[in-house]
């Protein structure tokens, strides 16, 4: 039997409390989640580690441009976006809800702070 959510996939940028709550939630109903983290990013630690279940994780410098483009072109092809920054930073980095839906406009955009 499938999940509710077989077939979707999810890209998580990352930040704290319901972000990762909620991106751990998809993945339990059966998304496809990467989470994208700093390059060299240590594993996760208990606590946090079981937000983290059932996603996989992609290193990107999000202050890299080239790194940038990369998730640019990843997510022509995805369904659903988190993020949980502070209010602006994904827009200065060029990943904010109207860049981003100009590159898939089918795509929703979970913009969870807090």
């Amino acid at each position: 039997m499938s999940s509710p959510l077989t077939g979707l996939s999810v890209l998580f940028l990352g930040g704290i409390g319901p972000g990762p709550f909620a991106a751990m939630m998809l993945a339990d109903m059966g998304a496809s989640v990467t989470r994208v983290v700093r390059p060299g990013n240590p594993p996760a630690v208990v606590p946090h580690s079981i937000l983290y279940r059932g996603q996989e994780v992609l290193e990107a410098d999000l202050k890299d441009p080239a790194d940038v483009d990369k998730l640019r072109e990843r997510l022509a092809t995805t369904d659903i976006l988190i993020e949980g920054f502070r209010p602006g930073v994904t827009e200065r980095l060029g990943l904010g809800p109207e860049e981003v839906q100009a590159i898939n406009p089918a795509l929703v955009y979970g913009r969870i702070t807090g």
